[in-house]
């Protein structure tokens, strides 16, 4: 990302990397699929002749309490006959003409999709069944304007399992911390086009990460759900939280919307013309092998919409996206929807007291500091690559010093030959996707350099040896940095600006070279 800034200083007011929108997840685990469900009848001593009319008695607790809650605090509460109309617009229109500056703001009704349970005949056992299936039910919303994290809402499902969301947006959040310290700001939307104080607005948005989430959650839960500690009886249901979907955002704030017009269009056409599917995989941090993923798993996408011209990468559920934004901002945004694929350095769930080891990234939120930091590693990676779209300095000048022989700890270094196989084959092994985040070892470098057959410990040996002569090579010529106490790697950004120029200039034929050159 510095890369990027760099090249563009004169035009940057600042840089703003944080939160955007944040949607939270909140289930009883034991109510969460058909066995758990089962456990806690057979808990609570309920026959599946009885599951209807109990899970109806539940529902109807919420639907009495929720309505209580608006009629007490004297709000209104409105039926949505479409679930697809903008409900946060509307809430901001009865703030604004009921002159609504904090607390609840209104409850709103609707009939959306979930997922529930029912009791069926089973045709085969020729016996009662519970069957868990995607059904409809009312929700409610309730909309609020909290003192410090602004507008939110609240979304209860009134039918088992009675899964709760909540929505906030950390940019509304930072905005009223910004306010409180009077430090001057102009928001447009959801992003700053200018703070006074672009240092301390970052400090704070990075302290929302250490936010106690589930206390936070919790506090809200009570406030709108009250009934949930007594509709189960004497049994302790606890809600896990989740994030079921964060949006992170860095925000390039430019100086005029001239600034920002005048290099914009090279970096949409960039976007769309010079990354394919690997640089897709790459940016989100995940093997560049095409083979592992269905056609419909990848999509790069140019939409037109009225905050800006957008380009979009999609990988399964997860996605990174650029777009010009209010005029003056170039927003770069991670979305995280499915962190599965993502790791974590934490011990195994359940084991505290054991070491820890890369696990596979959960949803919930005691892994939602690694998840912003997953996120804003892919906006940087993404800014990298787009700073050689304007890079004045011709490519045989940037690599002329690569192609020299130099030294490393006073012994000789090798010219690096960037257009040969072998040294080619080094450099798309190093710039791979899955390398992007945690790095990359020898051992890594020598499965793909020479394959994975067994051979006998002799070559192995050998393999090694050239590999690491390898990695002395680029660390001389600054291409790659050892990661301190390690054996593991990462690109220097001279390593990332150089490699993604080469890799790039080879993709082109030799009549859009001569275009450009001209």
């Amino acid at each position: 990302m510095h890369q990027f800034i760099k090249r563009h200083e004169k035009d940057i007011i600042g840089v703003l990397s944080g939160f955007d929108r944040i949607r939270f997840r909140g289930t009883i685990r034991w109510l969460g699929s058909v066995p758990g469900v089962m456990t806690f009848l057979w808990e609570i001593q309920v026959r599946l002749t009885e599951f209807t009319a109990w899970a109806k008695g539940l529902t109807q607790q919420i639907v009495e309490a929720s309505e209580r809650i608006a009629e007490t605090a004297g709000r209104p509460m409105m039926y949505l006959y479409s679930s697809s109309a903008s409900k946060e617009e509307l809430a901001l229109a009865i703030a604004k003409a009921d002159n609504v500056t904090e607390g609840l703001v209104c409850v709103f009704k609707c009939v959306e999709q979930c997922q529930t349970f029912k009791v069926g005949p089973n045709a085969k056992t020729k016996k009662l069944e519970l069957r868990q299936f995607q059904g409809k039910c009312s929700h409610y919303y309730f909309y609020m304007l909290h003192p410090r994290f602004g507008l939110l809402h609240l979304r209860l499902q009134t039918w088992l399992p009675f899964t709760i969301h909540v929505c906030m947006n950390g940019r509304e959040w930072l905005a009223r911390e910004l306010r409180q310290r009077g430090i001057g700001f102009e928001q447009r939307d959801n992003c700053f086009v200018w703070i006074k104080n672009i240092a301390t607005a970052q400090n704070l948005a990075d302290q929302q990460l250490r936010t106690d989430w589930s206390g936070l959650l919790d506090d809200l839960r009570r406030l709108f759900h009250p009934v949930h500690d007594t509709m189960f009886g004497k049994q302790l249901m606890d809600i896990y939280w989740s994030a079921d979907e964060t949006e992170w955002a860095t925000d390039v704030m430019f100086r005029s919307r001239a600034a920002l017009g005048q290099v914009y269009p090279a970096l949409v056409r960039h976007a769309m013309t010079a990354f394919g599917c690997k640089d897709v995989l790459k940016f989100l941090g995940r093997s560049p092998k095409i083979q592992y993923y269905r056609a419909s798993d990848i999509a790069i996408t140019l939409t037109t919409r009225p905050e800006g011209t957008c380009v979009r990468y999609r990988l399964n559920r997860n996605s990174i996206k650029m777009y010009d934004k209010q005029g003056t901002v170039l927003r770069i945004e991670t979305t995280i929807n499915d962190p599965r694929d993502m790791k974590v350095l934490r011990p195994r769930e359940g084991h505290p007291a054991e070491i820890k080891t890369w696990q596979q990234l959960r949803k919930g939120v005691a892994d939602l500091h690694r998840r912003a930091e997953v996120s804003q590693k892919s906006n940087e990676r993404y800014l990298d690559a787009l700073a050689a779209v304007h890079h004045e300095q011709p490519l045989g000048e940037m690599i002329s010093d690569l192609c020299q022989p130099t030294k490393l700890n006073g012994r000789r270094v090798r010219a690096l030959q960037p257009l040969s196989p072998d040294d080619n084959r080094l450099l798309l092994a190093v710039n791979r996707g899955e390398f992007a985040i945690n790095g990359f070892r020898n051992r890594d470098l020598r499965s793909l350099l020479f394959g994975t057959a067994k051979v006998a410990a002799a070559e192995l040996k050998r393999q090694g040896a050239r590999t690491t002569r390898q990695l002395r090579m680029l660390r001389a010529h600054h291409l790659i940095r050892k990661v301190s106490k390690t054996h593991r790697y990462t690109l220097t950004p001279k390593g990332r600006l150089v490699i993604n120029a080469l890799l790039t200039s080879q993709q082109a034929s030799p009549q859009q070279l001569a275009q450009l050159a001209a």
